[in-house]
């Protein structure tokens, strides 16, 4: 079945989809043709997601931002702010659209779903709702030690009645017996030949290091292993520092500093000529997660040569925050995306070591996952998931048992079941 031709024609027939699957189906390419295809025939297209990090994948922005939900996380919160009424702007802004896509909406509450669907209603969207994502994977954010509640139990969702398409096809790596491993601990499932399979990545670790990435649950521990191994390397420190065009004087720092934080683009980027680096992008020439090593650097561009021995010049990539104005275009009014700030940074990060949550839609070769800061449903998932290549993965070997690190919600593990498409 061709994918991509099947979900535009559902979309355009008025339908609701919701585009599923593992890790590593290809979802996200399949998302960026959709949206190129609706903005090649002039089409609105609404791109968000729940978080800056996830949003910038997309090129969007996000669902608080867009819909113009103030700080509010549920309905009752909305009401207390007095966003509950929608404001002309993004009455006008939503009924504009033809559609609207929400990628990883795993990461979505039930009540941030249910904000979703009374912005749609007020603003009476015709157009179409796209949602993509596997709910197997990062859950949603919980405040304090409340529960974990998904889009799916929300009272609205069944009112947008989704096709659910799954794409199954995995292109990350074409090991059949790795991928059957994938298919168990994405639902936390483990018998003996699991337990024993994935004792076989339990290996003494490689004298160097620096040839592989590791993964952490914990920001600090990721940020200590790569100021560890950079300092190894003796030579000159370059540090690239992000550079901020404000295309609205009315742009606050603090709005820069949190889309900064989101989007998490660093401030100061420290490298060294010989450091091995992860791009954090698609393009044409890389993709998001492949490696290389830095061997130049100038004032203007980085030079990083892949293992193919390919030799990029990188220049700093903007990433802007959006919003959508009312324009006259040939003597008819418009909603036009045009950008508040831009962020320029160069789209790598030090390849020693990166967090789970940050390593989102990458494909990674060489990897070492430290196993005892999993502390999430489907955490380890994600994390085992990037592996494009299992003979070059190492597991740190857990203090606890195999069933207690690969573990899932059980929730999103029933309602993927019942619907049988994910």
């Amino acid at each position: 079945m061709n994918y991509l031709k099947y979900v535009i024609k559902k979309l355009k027939t008025e339908k609701n989809v919701f585009l599923t699957g593992g890790a590593g189906v290809g979802k996200t390419t399949i998302t960026k043709d959709i949206i190129n295809h609706y903005e090649a025939e002039a089409k609105k297209v609404a791109k968000l997601a729940s978080t800056g990090m996830a949003a910038t994948l997309i090129n969007g922005q996000t669902l608080h931002s867009f819909l113009d939900l103030g700080i509010a996380g549920d309905l009752e919160e909305l009401e207390f702010n007095s966003k509950l009424e929608i404001s002309k702007k993004t009455k006008k802004l939503l009924s504009s659209m033809d559609l609207i896509v929400i990628d990883e909406i795993s990461m979505v509450s039930d009540t941030l779903f249910d904000m979703i669907r009374l912005r749609l209603a007020q603003a009476k969207f015709t157009g179409s709702l796209l949602i993509v994502g596997d709910f197997l994977q990062l859950p949603p954010v919980v405040r304090g030690y409340g529960e974990v509640r998904f889009a799916f139990e929300s009272a609205s969702w069944g009112e947008f009645d989704f096709e659910t398409v799954a794409l199954t096809h995995i292109y990350r790596t074409d090991d059949k017996e790795f991928i059957g491993l994938l298919a168990a601990v994405r639902d936390g499932y483990v018998n003996e030949l699991i337990h024993n399979h994935l004792n076989e990545f339990i290996k003494p670790l490689p004298e160097d290091l620096s040839q592989f990435t590791f993964l952490f649950g914990k920001n600090s521990s990721a940020s200590l292993h790569n100021k560890n191994q950079l300092g190894f390397i003796d030579s000159e420190l370059f540090t690239k520092e992000v550079q901020i065009v404000k295309h609205l004087k009315s742009v606050k720092e603090l709005e820069v500093e949190r889309f900064m934080n989101d989007a998490r683009i660093e401030k100061e980027l420290e490298l060294k000529i010989g450091a091995p680096v992860l791009f954090t992008r698609n393009s044409w020439n890389y993709f998001n997660g492949e490696r290389g090593v830095v061997i130049n650097v100038d004032n203007s561009f980085v030079y990083i040569q892949k293992s193919d021995g390919a030799v990029i010049k990188l220049e700093a990539i903007a990433q802007s925050k959006s919003m959508w104005k009312e324009k006259s275009v040939s003597g008819k009014k418009e909603m036009l995306e045009e950008p508040v700030f831009s962020v320029y940074q160069y789209p790598i990060k030090l390849a020693y070591a990166i967090t789970i949550h940050k390593s989102q839609g990458m494909s990674i070769e060489d990897l070492i996952i430290e196993t005892n800061e999993i502390f999430a449903p489907s955490q380890f998932y994600v994390a085992i998931s990037r592996s494009s290549n299992p003979k070059r993965l190492n597991l740190i070997a857990p203090r606890k048992q195999w069933r207690e690190i690969v573990f899932v919600n059980q929730k999103a593990l029933e309602f993927v079941k019942v619907d049988k498409n994910c």
